[in-house]
């Protein structure tokens, strides 16, 4: 009698999933974005979440949450009922934030599964232009004349921060970190000189290199810039498989059913792959990637394994 019971509860639940990716979607969706609106995950999750309302025929609404790095609207995603009805616009801070933050309120290896990478965020490595190197082996030799060479960052902990720790510990520098409150203060302080170094987005630094207030001499990812490919790798420049980017993804709960997350991850895929979504990323500096579920759920991995390495070899401790 209890093995019955048992086989119905699962073919209830097996007609249930199947039931759901037949009709899906068939109400409203919610896009969680863990930072506040008119931030660059904000853009990225408004412009895709345009696109997908409009090939799937029903309307996204976009849920700022922002706060504690991202793990206030990283959580509320988490905790939502694993329908496919709520999304979460995931950035570079959640697999940092899985070894940052002492006690998350969530797995973010576990309770969430990937559905399409839309974008990287390279980070550029500017100098100010008083600083006497025009490339990286330059910045290195001057670092390691024991000259006093300070970077930037939007706080401990941040990207920023963790992409310099990274290049200190390849280049064997010891550039004094310089935390702020946010980006926009550093990269103030790189334009008057008050540090002589920083990590930072390609939009954040368009307006200051067109003007020559800064000097870009490396980009952080694997390839090259697409919208600035005249700027060498970090791995060209002399520090081989040197590769972290900022980027912007969605996913949802591990619980949602396989057919609705394929379904998602087919849809945007092909719409960062269209060439108006495609132009509307570079236009700003990001990189377009649209790739499969599988490949992103990889990436994730791969970028929970980088930044326990990190964090590890760095010293900083959760908090």
């Amino acid at each position: 009698m209890l093995r019955l019971k048992t086989l119905g509860v699962l073919f209830v639940s097996l007609w249930a999933m199947h039931s759901l990716a037949d009709t899906y979607p068939s109400r409203p969706l919610r896009m969680v974005v863990p930072f506040t609106a008119g931030g660059a995950t904000d853009i990225v999750a408004r412009a895709l979440s345009q696109r997908l309302t409009e090939v799937m025929g029903q309307s996204i609404v976009i849920d700022n949450r922002g706060g504690a790095g991202g793990v206030i609207g990283t959580d509320i995603a988490a905790k939502a009922p694993p329908d496919g009805y709520t999304l979460l616009m995931a950035t570079a801070a959640n697999p940092a934030n899985a070894f940052l933050v002492r006690k998350l309120p969530y797995d973010f290896g576990k309770d969430f599964t990937a559905i399409s990478l839309v974008t990287l965020s390279p980070y550029l490595l500017s100098v100010h232009p008083s600083v006497a190197a025009k490339s990286v082996p330059e910045l290195i030799a001057l670092a390691q004349k024991k000259n006093v060479l300070n970077y930037g960052s939007a706080g401990n902990g941040s990207s920023q921060h963790l992409v310099g720790i990274m290049f200190n510990m390849q280049a064997a520098t010891d550039i004094v970190h310089v935390p702020y409150k946010g980006s926009a203060q550093a990269i103030t302080d790189l334009v008057g000189g008050q540090i002589q170094v920083l990590f930072v987005t390609i939009p954040g630094a368009l307006p200051f290199i067109k003007t020559g207030r800064i000097r870009p001499i490396a980009i952080t990812s694997a390839r090259r810039s697409t919208g600035m490919p005249e700027i060498p790798t970090l791995s060209e420049s002399g520090l081989p498989g040197f590769d972290m980017s900022g980027w912007f993804g969605l996913i949802t709960q591990r619980a949602v059913p396989a057919d609705v997350v394929n379904y998602l991850s087919e849809h945007v895929a092909r719409i960062v792959n269209t060439k108006e979504m495609k132009d509307l990323l570079l236009g700003v500096g990001l990189e377009p990637v649209g790739n499969s579920a599988k490949e992103y759920n990889a990436f994730i991995a791969a970028e929970l394994r980088k930044y326990e390495k990190l964090v590890r070899a760095s010293g900083l401790s959760p908090e």
